[in-house]
This record gives C-alpha cells, sequence and structure tokens, in this order.
C-alpha cells in the first residue's frame, strides 16, 4: 500500500471516529504516515488529501473550533457518511436477496451489500440468469457524468470530446452517451472501445439540458453488439413490450408490423450471453424466429436453466 494511501485511509478513521472537530495541528500529530513539518506543505498536502476524499463522496465538514471562530477544525459525521437504515421488513430483504443474486456483476459478492442492509433474508436465486461484466475505464466514465466533467478519449483512432449525460448498458455493452463538442451533436460510444484511459476535464464544465433523455441518444445511434461475424437474428415481440422494444433499438429495427401490435425487430448477435439476457428479460413476450442454430441454443439454455431451478 503507499504510502498517500494509507495516509488517506487514516485520515479517514480518524475524521470519523472524532466526537469533535480536529485542528490541522491535531490531525498531523495523530495520522502515520504524517504531514510535513513545514507549515506551508503541511497546509498543501492536506488540502490535496481533502478534496480527494470529497471527490470520493467522503463528507468532510469544516467547522470552528471555538466560540471566537479562530482556528478550523475537521470532521466526519456519521450520519453524514453512514448508509442510513431503509427499514426494510422481512419480505423486502428477501425479495432483495433473490434480485442481487440473480444477477452477476463483474465478480462481486452481492451479499456483501446485502449485510450492509441487515443481512440476506430467504433464499437466493441459486443461479445467476444474467451477467453484466465491468469494462476498463468504465469508472472513469461513471466519474465524468457525476462531476460533469468533459470526457476526453481516443476512439478507432481519433480524439473525441464528450459532455457525458449517461451510462447505459444495453446488450451486453457499457455505453457513454452525450454531446460531442466538436461534432456538435449527441453520440453514444462503447467503453470497451475506448483506446487507452479517457482524460476528465475540470468539474462542472457543463450542464446537462433539462429535457435531455440519455436513451434516447443510444436508441437514435446504431447498435454494435460485437466485432466478430455477427448472426443476424429475428425476434418476435408481443404487443405488449413492442413499443418498449423499439423505443430501445430504434424503429429501423424493425422488418415486420403485424395486424395484433406485434412487430418482428432484426438483431446482429456476437455475444450470445447478453442476447439470452435480452430474450429472458423479456420473458413470454419474445420469440426467437431465426436463425435455427441460434433459437435452439436459446431454447437448450431455458431448459437447462428450467431443470436446474426444479
Amino acid at each position: 500500500m503507499s504510502a498517500r494511501l494509507e495516509r488517506l485511509i487514516n485520515l479517514t478513521a480518524t475524521l470519523l471516529e472524532t466526537r469533535r472537530p480536529l485542528t490541522l495541528d491535531e490531525l498531523a500529530d495523530r495520522l502515520e504516515p504524517g504531514y510535513p513539518d513545514e507549515l506551508a506543505s503541511r497546509r498543501r498536502q492536506f488540502e490535496r488529501d481533502k478534496e480527494t476524499l470529497r471527490e470520493l463522496g467522503v463528507p468532510i465538514t469544516v467547522e470552528a473550533v471555538d466560540s471566537f471562530g479562530g482556528d478550523q477544525g475537521y470532521r466526519i459525521r456519521p450520519e453524514d457518511y453512514y448508509l442510513p437504515d431503509p427499514g426494510l421488513d422481512p419480505a423486502e430483504r428477501a425479495a432483495l436477496h433473490l434480485a442481487v443474486t440473480a444477477v452477476e456483476v463483474g465478480g462481486f459478492d452481492p451479499l456483501d451489500a446485502l449485510r450492509k442492509l441487515g443481512g440476506a433474508e430467504g433464499e437466493g436465486a441459486g443461479q445467476a440468469v444474467a451477467a453484466f461484466e465491468l469494462t476498463p475505464h468504465l469508472g472513469d466514465c461513471f466519474d465524468a457524468v457525476t462531476r460533469r466533467s468533459l470526457l476526453g478519449f481516443r476512439y478507432r483512432g481519433e480524439v473525441r470530446r464528450l459532455e457525458p449525460y449517461g451510462i447505459l448498458h444495453r446488450f451486453g455493452h457499457w455505453y457513454v452517451v452525450g454531446r460531442d463538442v466538436d461534432r456538435d451533436g449527441p453520440r453514444a460510444f462503447r467503453v470497451d472501445r475506448f483506446d487507452g484511459p479517457p482524460d476528465l476535464g475540470p468539474r462542472g464544465a457543463f450542464t446537462v439540458p433539462p429535457d435531455v433523455d440519455p436513451t434516447d441518444y443510444l436508441s437514435s445511434d446504431p447498435l454494435t453488439y460485437g466485432d466478430d461475424q455477427p448472426i443476424p437474428a429475428r425476434v418476435l415481440i408481443d404487443a405488449t413490450r413492442a413499443s418498449l422494444v423499439v423505443g430501445a433499438l430504434g424503429p429501423d429495427a424493425v422488418v415486420e408490423q403485424r395486424d395484433d401490435g406485434a412487430v418482428v425487430v432484426a438483431l446482429d448477435v456476437v455475444n450470445r450471453d447478453a442476447f439470452r439476457a435480452f430474450v429472458l428479460d423479456l420473458l413470454d413476450h419474445a420469440e426467437v424466429l431465426a436463425p435455427p442454430e441460434l433459437r435452439a441454443d436459446v431454447v437448450a439454455w431455458l431448459t437447462a436453466l428450467a431443470e436446474a431451478e426444479s
């Protein structure tokens, strides 16, 4: 562990445990690794640490240490830092247990979060029915959205600059969407296609227009499900889910409109796991029509899933 990381952890713990605000001199006496003895250097290093923790969401408060308002002190109020009890009843905790164990997210253990909410209640899903992979640079994109920072990155050999409005997951891939600064228009970029880590500009560099819906940016952008030998598929969506699917894929995906309101949509499938998750999410409102081998693959997967649950 680096000295700075260790100091940030110790700083957080010290500010959280104190019952009164601590001055910088008091923090310097308590922390290990410590701050420099030279006052100006000590102040600069502490301010950098304080800003880093605040960017990570740690709520450091600044308060006067006496009634005269002289020296400033710092602390983290537990009520600001810790997650409040959401007051879930046993049935709600059981439903949450089932939901989080039905989806795999980047190999993380979902029970860690449940323990912080009072523990796992009831039975879990037993077997995940969908999976989300965590793509490199995804955290940077989330940070840029949260901070309203301009996102700069190389994409297919070009330098792009984006005002990021949101992060979306579609059919096995993560997208960052927003306004392309140089092209002055809405764009969606697959995060796994970034050519290296992105650069984040200063906080508060732009304002998201009040009428923006990030899903509109993706539905108007051609969806690409992979890079190697896509399989053209046809899926029948019944009338009750037709508008939802067309809204996500865009009207160009519709290859047939039926009299009862159902639609047939065309998809180019590379990521079969993501395609299965798409079909399963629609339950009995979707039917894979073609090609036969992809339909058989989905049927076999659903059969195995049903047998494992029985």
